[in-house]
């Protein structure tokens, strides 16, 4: 019914920048929030930022620190996450996800969608 597709992953130097796409597709997303999430060898699947449609109400992840901005282009069905001043422990894959709900959640269990996944490797 959803299916989301991330890309944009690849590899950096320590201090770069990358920005992530998740492209949305199958549904009208204006009653869900959209959310990334990361997942490094051997860890568990961590919170990064989350966006409503509705509203463009954002929420963030303790460790970013201002560096990760998350976005939405309501007309592309598209949803962004620009990542400046990189560091070696962002190293992760980045996963896009949805969730039929208005307001952000920084939990995995409010999002019933998910993409595959895009790879991001900072190098030091």
């Amino acid at each position: 019914q959803v299916q989301l597709v991330e890309s944009g992953g690849g590899l950096v130097q320590a201090g770069g920048s990358l920005r992530l796409s998740c492209a949305a597709s199958g549904r009208t997303f204006s009653s869900y929030t959209m959310g990334w999430f990361r997942r490094a060898p051997g860890k568990e699947r961590e919170f990064v930022a989350a966006i409503t449609w509705r509203t463009s109400t954002t929420d963030y992840g303790e460790f970013v620190k201002g560096r990760f901005t998350i976005s939405r282009d309501n007309a592309k069905n598209t949803v962004y996450l620009q990542m400046n001043s990189l560091k070696p422990e962002d190293t992760a894959v980045y996963y896009c996800a949805a969730g039929l709900r208005l307001g952000v959640s920084r939990y995995e269990t409010s999002y019933a969608y998910w993409g595959q996944g895009t790879q991001v490797t900072v190098s030091s």
